[in-house]
């Protein structure tokens, strides 16, 4: 998921001037560290989050300054923002990568489900016509879709697309942060072909209540899909560590 951290400031926290006199001014030592500190965390997190990184594993440092080029000061900011991110855990020797656990995934579905609720409920009653040609269209390309990668990235899409039919930008900041957080889980297949098909018609349920502006079946619609959604993580993440066990 991209950054939605806001663009850098100035230095006394207002935006950069519009022009400049002369040629284009030279960055500021304190631009330098804030655009180093977010190429740091932005490397840092597609790592993380790609698999990059052993679950567990400690990331010191003096390490990671030398893989991706930065001083300590950007990494050691882009360690804590992973920790915010619920990506990392401080431990005795430092940050390492979350390994997770059935009670964290139980957790962060019960919060995410909650909020997915409420953000297709609103969607159901604040929705514009864009907002749901969007979601069609989406929903469409998916089912037309065999590939599993981009039948995975369709149906994230469209979650995304649906929080922000919601016109919750609060609600939308938080399942975003969930979400994240739930990559740690995606080592390895989860659905099969039955289960992109199960997915679809769960959508195509909740679609039905946003177009027809019924926020009772929408918030039923998507609580049930992300029930089913919970259970896949589970047993995916149960294989996984009686294979590593």
């Amino acid at each position: 998921m991209p950054s939605t951290q806001p663009p850098p400031s100035g230095p006394g926290g207002a935006a950069e001037p519009a022009f400049a006199s002369g040629p284009a001014a030279a960055p500021t030592p304190l631009r330098r560290r804030d655009d180093a500190g977010g190429r740091g965390y932005e490397m840092l997190r597609a790592d993380v989050l790609s698999g990059r990184f052993a679950p567990g594993e400690v990331l010191f440092e003096t390490v990671l300054t030398k893989v991706y080029g930065l001083s300590r000061t950007p990494i050691r900011e882009a360690l804590g923002r992973l920790e915010h991110d619920g990506l990392l855990e401080r431990g005795t020797r430092g940050y390492r990568v979350r390994s997770g656990t059935p009670q964290d995934i139980l957790d962060i579905y019960e919060a995410r489900s909650a909020l997915e609720a409420a953000a297709a409920g609103a969607a159901a009653t604040r929705r514009t016509d864009l907002d749901l040609a969007r979601l069609l269209h989406i929903h469409e390309l998916s089912c037309a879709s065999a590939d599993p990668e981009t039948v995975r990235r369709l149906n994230s899409d469209w979650h995304f697309a649906l929080w922000e039919a919601s016109q919750n930008q609060t609600i939308q900041g938080l399942l975003g942060k969930l979400v994240l957080q739930l990559r740690i889980y995606d080592r390895g297949p989860r659905e099969s072909h039955d289960d992109f098909e199960k997915t679809r018609t769960e959508h195509a349920k909740v679609l039905a209540a946003i177009t027809s502006r019924d926020p009772d079946y929408a918030r039923r619609a998507i609580t049930e899909h992300l029930a089913r959604a919970r259970e896949l993580r589970l047993a995916a993440f149960a294989r996984l560590a009686s294979a590593e066990g």
